[in-house]
């Protein structure tokens, strides 16, 4: 049997962080909602049984959350990017997603969010 490429999906990563660039979003943390999809190809770990031969998607969350809480943002362009990177960064990821959501953004809308995406040869 010839395995698809693995999704891995963060979903609903809920941080708070400095974002915008009205005063009151530089001077105050807000929440942010992130979710990530990773592809990759799982072959070995399927047939090893072994941490090693898969992506740590707790390492992943992990290094999320600490640029995410201790940074500060004008744009989620950049935060988002910045997610993007760290998601697509290790050799074996095929494709990488990030979505961050910045809640009560916009007065009349639950959120904005922006997405951004990569491949990987």
């Amino acid at each position: 049997m010839q395995l698809n490429p693995a999704t891995i999906r963060i979903k609903n990563l809920r941080l708070r962080t400095f974002i915008g660039i009205k005063q009151d979003e530089i001077d105050n943390k807000q929440d942010v909602l992130i979710n990530v999809t990773i592809r990759y190809r799982a072959e070995q770990a399927t047939n090893s049984d072994d941490m090693q031969d898969a992506l740590n998607y707790r390492t992943i969350t992990k290094r999320i959350i600490d640029l995410v809480e201790n940074n500060r943002f004008s744009l989620l362009e950049k935060l988002t990017s910045d997610v993007l990177a760290i998601a697509a960064e290790h050799p074996w990821v095929i494709h990488a997603e990030a979505e961050v959501d910045k809640p009560h953004a916009l007065r009349f809308a639950d959120s904005v969010s922006l997405c951004l995406s990569c491949s990987k040869a």
